[in-house]
């Protein structure tokens, strides 16, 4: 029981010892992303970025369904 007990302290010794000399991991830090424009759906409102936005003649949408409304409202 005693050469068990002295072979623990020594493993946790020799693991204490091993944590101390090791080298700290470092992590590389990303930029940041470059903020981007928000823009208003003409039809609705919503605040969406400018990159997902659909853009019909100055006018900005959320999506393929609001262009269509739109445009169906200004016909008709």
């Amino acid at each position: 029981m005693k050469y068990l007990l002295l072979l623990a302290l020594i493993g946790v010794i020799w693991w204490r010892w091993k944590k101390r000399h090791e080298r700290p991991v470092r992590f590389e830090r990303t930029p940041d992303p470059k903020p981007e424009n928000m823009v208003v759906c003409s039809h609705c409102g919503v605040h969406l970025p400018e990159s997902d936005a659909l853009n019909d003649a100055g006018e900005m949408f959320c999506g393929q369904a609001h262009l269509l409304a739109a445009r169906a409202s200004k016909r008709g």
